[in-house]
């Protein structure tokens, strides 16, 4: 009896304000924020039109007049009301964490996050489309594309990281992609042709990331750095060489490809099915690469690579074979998002034009927690993330555009700062494998 009290008297009480509650006091303070916002900045009778993008006249016809009308125009949504259900959804959320047991938020803690996200993103563009009219389908659609290349370095950075090797080189890779592919494409003259020594040139860097950081066993962090920085004067010299005063026009971008059916679903059909090549293969890529990891045996190899290197080796896996196998295929995928920039989206090459991309998706990897379908919604969040700067530039919101500007990397700052809770890199991720 005197044992067991004494062991109720020294255990240790659970925390009350935990993870998930304190993001609920977040939520309730940009609740009351938006609740205040609404009532004190938005006339009542102010309304945001939004349009849901152009619908086909067979099924535009069937449709009553005021239909008709209110989609041409835009449909109107009372910006006042709006913005203040938006804030009391936001003030729900953010009691629930201190009505569920700590067990329970916890298991939805990133689901609500996502959520969280979702109704800000709702409570700005309402703001700002206040008066105005703005299309929510070309956003939304803007925001896939715009999260093409994220994607795809994330898909780059989890084969390399699964086989245990860490890449921060991507944006080396897709810079050297962007560059070489561009010019490949400019002198040859075939789009077809720059895209494949795009994926070449982010092949031969990685091969020049795994030597290092494999065979010769260098700091793996040092490796992707060397990367980076010899991509910059790569590309660089490349622009001054070649491109400042060639005799070619610039070569035409990809053109979108509508999907037959699928593409004139109204507001799906847009947003999904009237896309690049390169963000169809993008998206091709995170399910083909899922069900590679995570349903075949060659998965599996390569995860207990990146796991339990020994015990790979034990089993008979070539360890070494396996990662440089893992890094270079992660070049070949990264230097198609370097593609991305200079082939399907400008059709020209600026220095440095990726733009910190390749450290995007490295964060869009970790928000995933080394999966490829939780890294594609992550580079989903940042793409959106990019749309909505664009809309707001558009909208003239008087906010100066070099804030708006900052979104995106705002954004994985916080992601990097941890908010999104604790993630799992594989066990042996940056290691270097002694062969005994």
């Amino acid at each position: 009896m005197t044992s067991a009290t004494t062991t109720a008297s020294t255990a240790i009480p659970s925390k009350f304000m935990t993870r998930s509650r304190w993001f609920g006091v977040v939520y309730l303070i940009f609740g009351v924020l938006l609740v205040y916002l609404a009532m004190t900045a938005l006339d009542p009778e102010a309304v945001s039109k939004f349009r849901f993008g152009q619908i086909e006249a067979s099924i535009m016809d069937r449709l009553p007049e005021a239909v008709q009308t209110g989609l041409k125009q835009g449909v109107p949504i009372p910006s006042r009301n709006s913005m203040l259900l938006v804030g009391i959804l936001l003030l729900i959320t953010g009691v629930v964490p201190f009505l569920l047991p700590p067990q329970v938020a916890k298991r939805y803690e990133n689901l609500v996050l996502m959520l969280v996200f979702g109704l800000l993103l709702a409570a700005v563009l309402i703001y700002a489309a206040t008066g105005k009219r703005t299309d929510v389908v070309s956003m939304l659609a803007d925001g896939i594309r715009l999260a093409t290349p994220i994607a795809l370095g994330a898909l780059a950075g989890i084969l390399c990281e699964r086989a245990g090797v860490v890449n921060i080189g991507i944006e080396g890779m897709m810079l050297v992609g962007a560059g070489l592919g561009f010019t490949a494409s400019l002198y040859l003259q075939n789009s077809t042709a720059g895209l494949v020594v795009a994926i070449l040139a982010g092949m031969l860097m990685a091969a020049l990331h795994a030597v290092l950081s494999i065979s010769f066993k260098v700091d793996q962090i040092i490796s992707g750095t060397v990367i980076n920085i010899l991509a910059v004067g790569i590309t660089g010299f490349t622009r001054r060489s070649f491109l400042l005063d060639n005799p070619f026009g610039a070569p035409s971008v990809y053109s979108p490809i509508p999907i037959p059916v699928l593409s004139d679903i109204p507001v799906l059909g847009p947003v999904l099915f009237r896309h690049q090549p390169i963000v169809y293969t993008m998206l091709i890529l995170v399910f083909v690469i899922q069900f590679y990891l995570f349903r075949t045996k060659w998965g599996l190899r390569h995860r207990a690579v990146g796991e339990h290197p020994r015990a790979a080796d034990t089993l008979g896996i070539n360890v070494i074979r396996a990662r440089y196998l893992a890094v270079i295929a992660g070049g070949a995928i990264a230097g198609l998002a370097g593609a991305w920039f200079s082939l399907e989206t400008v059709g020209s090459f600026d220095d440095l034009m990726t733009g910190g991309k390749g450290f995007i998706a490295l964060a869009a990897m970790i928000f995933g927690n080394w999966n490829p379908i939780g890294a594609f919604f992550g580079a989903l969040l940042f793409g959106f993330a990019d749309a909505l700067q664009i809309k707001l530039q558009i909208l003239e919101t008087g906010i100066p555009y070099q804030f708006i500007g900052m979104l995106p990397y705002v954004l994985t700052m916080i992601v990097l700062a941890g908010v999104i809770g604790k993630t799992t890199p594989p066990a042996a991720d940056g290691v270097p494998y002694e062969k005994q």
